[in-house]
């Protein structure tokens, strides 16, 4: 695969997505700035883990004997979204959206994470089956920057002849 084609695609679908996201942000308003980073250190009060706990009730013997599952070591939507505030507060508007389309994705399971990416190769999916994808993101996960990232990169690929059977 062209490296530059890729990364140009990429470039195109990110470009139009930020004009249809400022209507969408998801801005917390939780007041959390450059002073709040990291927020392990600095805010940790707003660190939990999936089910609730903080950063204090995690300790590494729990972990190692299965008393605490490894499932709370895992980034919680809440936080991702903590950490776009702070990015936008020093004007990392790019970073920011990253994310929150992350954010997003805590929702879904790893394994169909990667299916979805392996699905949004060039030459993977036919644009019915992306469309697909992002109506299941926002209908199943109410993932709804990812899906209109998904239609939009569905059309690009169109346009761009890069859907699959377009070789």
């Amino acid at each position: 695969m062209d490296k530059e084609l890729v990364e140009s695609i990429v470039r195109d679908v990110l470009g139009n997505l930020e004009k249809s996201e400022s209507s969408s942000k998801s801005r917390n308003g939780n007041g959390l700035t450059a002073r709040d980073y990291p927020m392990g250190e600095k805010s940790k009060d707003k660190v939990k883990t999936p089910s609730g706990h903080t950063l204090d009730d995690i300790q590494f013997k729990k972990v190692v004997s299965g008393e605490t599952p490894g499932s709370e070591l895992r980034i919680t939507a809440e936080t991702l979204n903590h950490q776009a505030e702070i990015a936008r507060s020093v004007d990392r508007e790019q970073f920011a959206k990253n994310l929150e389309r992350a954010a997003e994705l805590t929702k879904v399971g790893d394994e169909r994470v990667l299916e979805i990416y392996n699905a949004l190769r060039p030459y993977r999916s036919t644009k019915q089956e992306m469309l697909a994808i992002a109506d299941e993101l926002e209908n199943e996960y109410g993932a709804v920057i990812n899906a209109n990232f998904i239609r939009e990169a569905a059309d690009v690929y169109e346009k761009r002849k890069r859907l699959k059977g377009d070789r």
